[in-house]
């Protein structure tokens, strides 16, 4: 993708002060080309917003998708987070895990609706996350369904914990969900042990097929790095928006 039409991006940075996390968080906004604030767009919100921008490349990937592919142009939101207490934050076990999805929640969807032209319901807000984030990612439409109903995961960090979250719900019906994972991934470390994520990622499927969610699965040969996420993100991307 050298092509100067996907390069040239308009990226801004923002910085929003949390009451939860008692601190700023810097937001990364990606802006369509031909961006005109009287429109409104369809918006994707990143959890490790830094990686999505820098390893996944998905601005590059906006622009390739909306000028070549015809796809509704869309706004994105990276979200970044400090890799430090990124697990207290993402992992439903972790001391930072209310106070993060609340500041999503209620202080970042509310800041970036009243700043940019994004479209205010659930079937147009998309949360996108590897690992961790993915896993995060089905939690925040868990506890906050009114605003969250389509999900991308990319090998999705389901430990036991979150598997038990999900086999609570009652109706998942609404929630629309775009898995995938690395058939390599069958014995990943993490910082809180090793962990076969295809078996995981299948299990969580069930879970939540069962409760009557929409989940577009697969697994192909890939490992877990954006080397392969990245790779996948168009047709991610392409699942949950539209062409025009």
């Amino acid at each position: 993708m050298t092509d100067s039409r996907y390069l040239k991006r308009t990226i801004l940075k923002e910085q929003i002060e949390s009451s939860h996390l008692g601190e700023s968080r810097t937001l990364r906004i990606y802006l369509p080309p031909g961006y005109n604030e009287v429109l409104s767009y369809p918006v994707v919100y990143c959890q490790d917003g830094e990686e999505f921008f820098n390893f996944g490349r998905i601005a590059t990937y906006a622009n390739q998708l909306i000028l070549d592919e015809n796809i509704e142009p869309f706004i994105i939101v990276g979200v970044e987070v400090n890799t430090k207490i990124r697990t207290q934050e993402y992992a439903p076990f972790g001391d930072r895990f209310e106070k993060y999805t609340a500041c999503f929640a209620e202080e970042i969807i509310p800041y970036i609706e009243q700043k940019y032209p994004v479209r205010r319901t659930p079937d147009q807000r998309i949360l996108a996350g590897d690992s961790l984030g993915g896993s995060v990612s089905i939690h925040l439409s868990l506890l906050y369904p009114e605003l969250f109903q389509q999900v991308i995961s990319l090998s999705g960090a389901y430990y036991q914990q979150s598997q038990d979250i999900i086999a609570q719900a009652q109706n998942l019906t609404d929630l629309n969900v775009y898995m995938i994972v690395g058939l390599q991934e069958t014995d990943f470390e993490s910082d809180t042990g090793i962990y076969d994520f295809v078996q995981l990622n299948r299990d969580t499927r069930d879970l939540l097929q069962a409760r009557g969610a929409t989940v577009q699965y697969s697994e192909k040969d890939g490992k877990h790095l954006w080397g392969f996420w990245q790779k996948e993100l168009p047709a991610a991307l392409k699942y949950f928006l539209p062409e025009i």
